[in-house]
């Protein structure tokens, strides 16, 4: 599926959309460098599988925990020094937690995302510096 954002709030209901789709257990792969909107498309995310509250960026923190009709576990694997360093945060234990993981810079750590992921990828519109062009592949979309 591919969509073209014009502000946060579109790529904030594009991520909701998508949220309202997804079961316990998936993995969403984010591509996209700094400022693309992953966040924003977290927040939709959020709310579209029932969580409540303040999204941000988990950068400093590795991961965020949200709470809602499906748990969301958004990390940021941008400060990840290697795939080993999985294993010292739980990766694995947040695989089987029954929520979705949300994963932004997720090349990082390529190799261990299940295979059914959904990716999505979200770079600059080539003539238009402030829309998004978003692509969800993967996970049965």
């Amino acid at each position: 599926m591919e969509y073209l954002s014009h502000s946060a709030e579109e790529t904030e209901a594009i991520g909701e959309a998508l949220g309202r789709r997804l079961s316990g257990g998936s993995v969403v792969a984010y591509r996209g460098g700094l400022g693309m909107g992953k966040t924003a498309f977290t927040r939709g995310l959020a709310r579209g599988l029932g969580c409540r509250g303040r999204v941000t960026s988990p950068t400093f923190t590795i991961v965020n925990e949200y709470s809602g009709t499906t748990p969301l576990f958004h990390f940021d694997m941008y400060r990840l020094e290697d795939e080993e360093a999985l294993f010292d945060i739980g990766w694995e234990d947040y695989l089987e937690r029954g929520g979705v993981c949300a994963v932004e810079w997720s090349e990082n750590i390529a190799s261990a995302l299940p295979e059914d992921s959904v990716t999505v990828t979200i770079t600059r519109h080539e003539t238009e510096n402030d829309w998004r062009h978003i692509i969800i592949e993967g996970g049965g979309q």
